[in-house]
């Protein structure tokens, strides 16, 4: 079973610091003990290692417990804690906020002009086209939103680098021994 596979069959990831303080189940246990067990079999640890780990896992409380007893035995890479994104994922991820935003700000513009231009034929049909009004004020942002796709999609890669920092900022604090008192 390679790394990425044994890390999807957990219902949450205990790579992840969001999910590293939860509860472990019985489930997550055993997803590491098979694991444990394929080494074994495959000569990575002998018995009394194989013992240690197991019997650390059995008494492990939180899923953050978990990943230190595979950490020599199965790659901690694959679909990863957001704080160590690639280069490509961040890429993704701005785009994916950009065209988001480029959806919200279509609907923006669709849904008044869709009812200023029902409310126009229903009380007014042949007279002065008023919607074309709201149409444009309800475009600008739109057009914005189409026409700076570069740099939105830049300023989005930004933000998310920026994000991860702190996030990798707050791990390391986390994972610190708390100072002794002066």
């Amino acid at each position: 079973m390679t790394g990425s596979e044994l890390w999807r069959e957990f219902d949450h990831d205990p790579r992840s610091p969001e999910f590293a303080p939860m509860r472990a189940s019985d489930a997550d246990r055993d997803i590491v003990l098979r694991a444990l067990a394929d080494a074994y079999a495959e000569g990575r640890l002998d018995r009394s290692e194989y013992d240690e780990r197991a019997e650390t896992v059995t008494a492990a409380k939180t899923l953050g417990e978990l990943p230190v007893v595979l950490d020599d035995l199965v790659p901690m890479t694959g679909p990863v804690p957001y704080g160590s994104l690639d280069t490509r994922s961040i890429e993704e991820l701005a785009v994916a906020k950009w065209e988001k935003s480029r959806r919200d700000a279509f609907m923006g513009f669709l849904i008044p002009t869709l009812i200023c231009w029902v409310v126009w034929g229903v009380t007014m049909f042949g007279g002065f086209p008023w919607p074309v009004f709201p149409m444009i004020g309800t475009a600008i942002p739109l057009l914005g939103t189409v026409v700076q796709r570069k740099d939105i999609i830049e300023s989005n890669k930004r933000r998310i680098v920026r994000k991860q920092e702190r996030e990798l900022r707050r791990q390391q604090r986390r994972q610190l021994p708390p100072s002794a008192p002066a």
